[in-house]
């Protein structure tokens, strides 16, 4: 099995693995150089870091900090944009047809940002999305900036 593999399958068992490798990913390609050298947004103070404690891994600090904070998750099918008087003559046994093509992967959304795509899986008689592609932090990053 490939590392490849091993990864999709870890990440299988546990939502949250690569969640750390993403954090650091971000950090090391995105954090501007001397970020933490900057003065604090109102009194000039420089910038602490989260974890306080000492020999305490920051990192792992810092993650932890984040880990109970909710977040809505939303599947998108797809959208489509319609006039009002067409909301407004809706009924039971409408019809609306949306962007998005059948056998098409859905989009993941946290708090509105694309994080991933998928497909949708039936299991206990619930419906559920099997992630197919993660975006990278750096690609979030760079989707944000352009809308």
């Amino acid at each position: 099995m490939s590392t490849e593999e091993e990864k999709k399958d870890g990440a299988a068992d546990d939502p949250f693995a690569g969640w750390a490798e993403a954090l650091e990913e971000q950090k090391r390609t995105d954090a501007p150089a001397g970020a933490s050298e900057q003065g604090g947004p109102l009194s000039g103070d420089p910038v602490r870091p989260f974890s306080a404690g000492p020999g305490a891994d920051g990192t792992l600090n810092d993650i932890n900090m984040v880990l109970d904070i909710p977040v809505q998750l939303s599947v998108e099918l797809g959208r489509t944009k319609v006039p009002i008087k067409y909301i407004l003559q809706l009924a039971q046994g409408s019809v609306v047809e949306l962007d998005a093509l059948a056998g098409e992967p859905m989009d993941v959304l946290v708090n509105g940002y694309l994080i991933a795509q998928g497909e949708v899986v039936v299991v206990n008689d619930k419906f559920g999305i099997r992630l197919t592609d993660v975006v990278t932090p750096s690609e979030r990053l760079r989707r944000v900036s352009r809308g």
